[in-house]
């Protein structure tokens, strides 16, 4: 019982964990503030229009009542929720390559033979398919 109490503290206290715990955290918080903004301010404006409070638009059919005001503020809510959070990720993959240098092409290995057009061996001073002498090697 010690030891898996030991690996779980492990488990629970590694940056990873603790990384994800606060961004859930933030996370919450930030939708929070989406859906403010989306309840209170962008559909009170689109309710201009419909002369209503947007989430109070609803469809009635056979006595049954369909919420596609309340469907339609949830919509908006996931396109700013994508859209910031697109914007966030993109943004920190800019910083986190602002400090690394663009990776240089490895050297070659290979090469093509100018007789039979084989890829061949870089080192290679005669085909291995067409038996002929390479240039460089008669050089």
């Amino acid at each position: 019982m010690k030891k898996l109490i030991e690996e779980f503290k492990a488990f629970a206290l590694r940056g990873n964990v603790i990384d994800l715990a606060v961004g859930v955290i933030i996370g919450a918080a930030f939708q929070n503030i989406v859906t403010s903004l989306t309840d209170d301010i962008i559909s009170p404006l689109i309710g201009l229009v419909a002369k209503t409070d947007f989430k109070d638009l609803v469809l009635s059919v056979f006595g049954v009542n369909i919420k596609y005001g309340s469907f339609i503020t949830a919509v908006i809510n996931f396109l700013i929720m994508a859209i910031v959070l697109f914007t966030l990720i993109k943004i920190m993959n800019k910083a986190a390559s602002l400090g690394s240098r663009p990776e240089e092409p490895a050297a070659p290995t290979t090469k093509t033979c100018p007789f039979c057009k084989s890829e061949i061996a870089i080192e290679a001073t005669r085909c291995p398919h067409c038996t002929s002498q390479l240039e460089e090697a008669a050089e």
